[in-house]
């Protein structure tokens, strides 16, 4: 069995996890609102995503969000699609991580170094997400969070799709597994451990679990147009990038690596609260504490 990365004592993330509380409790009366979203969904691919189980392996795919300040998140939606008449009572399990951009929280030395950061198994880690999460809820865990589903579409049809083919070097470029018809479904997740991260760029995974089939998060409109939010001065909005529990710690563009000659968005919102600025140091100082101190991640290392 491949170790788990943890590097923390569990007191120690205890006790900022209680800093973390207390910090965002501290004004709730003065906290900004905050809200991301990428925008409506193009039906341009479905891209599966889903915990481990022993109906398969994990797999993971990402898209990009950042914060400009210090935010609780308390509740995420995002759109995917489910197998045709698979009811939703067929829903078994939601987990939803948060990673870091590459470098972070990353063993760059396993990699080429500048300027691709290539390893045996892909073209590059620039841009992707970090090999492990920074944080993560999973409505299998009493208390972290809930989560409800309804049916947009009954019948919804994606250009492309990937599920399988997530292959490490020479055999990246497969261009899709082809179009999908199935159920356009809007989860919304709450996190009943609301997640407090620093200003900084990150990735959100959305997996889901099926009591049979696969859920495919669908893309959405690239460059992000309204209604979706636009990336803040300064940021990159990027692409999406998926890995499967064998090409773990690295990760495949979709667009760039898989499909190739194109890019792609994922279609999530995020919605949470900003603090006013007179918590914003002590809630900086406990998320930090918080990083260092993640609890062992999902996804894991290969040994050497």
């Amino acid at each position: 069995m491949r170790p788990l990365v943890t590097t923390f004592s569990s007191w120690a993330r205890r006790s900022a996890v209680s800093f973390v509380a207390a910090a965002a409790m501290a004004t709730p009366c003065f906290a900004t609102p905050f809200f991301f979203s990428t925008g409506n969904v193009d039906g341009r691919i479905g891209t599966a995503s889903r915990p481990d189980s022993p109906a398969g392996i994990e797999i993971e795919s990402a898209d990009d969000f950042v914060l400009t300040n210090p935010t609780t998140l308390t509740q995420a939606t995002f759109i995917g699609l489910l197998p045709s008449g698979l009811p939703l009572a067929s829903i078994s399990q939601i987990v939803v991580e948060i990673y870091r951009v590459f470098p972070n929280d990353s063993n760059v030395g396993r990699t080429s170094g500048p300027p691709t950061f290539s390893t045996d198994r892909v073209p590059t880690r620039v841009n992707s997400p970090s090999d492990v999460e920074v944080v993560g809820r999973d409505s299998g865990v009493s208390g972290e969070l809930s989560f409800s589903a309804s049916v947009l579409s009954p019948s919804f049809t994606v250009a492309n799709s990937v599920v399988n083919g997530i292959n490490p070097l020479p055999n990246v470029l497969t261009m899709g597994e082809g179009p999908v018809t199935g159920e356009e479904v809007q989860f919304t997740v709450n996190f009943l451990d609301p997640i407090t991260l620093p200003a900084d760029h990150y990735f959100f995974v959305p997996q889901v679990l099926l009591s049979s089939g696969n859920f495919l998060w669908l893309s959405s409109i690239r460059p992000i147009v309204s209604p979706g939010t636009p990336f803040p001065p300064g940021f990159t909005d990027l692409q999406s990038w998926i890995r499967n529990e064998n090409l773990a710690p690295d990760w495949l563009r979709i667009g760039t690596d898989i499909v190739g000659g194109t890019t792609f968005n994922a279609a999530f919102t995020l919605t949470g609260t900003v603090p006013e600025p007179s918590t914003l140091l002590l809630i900086t100082v406990a998320c930090f504490a918080l990083i260092g101190g993640r609890r062992p991640t999902r996804t894991a290392i290969p040994s050497p």
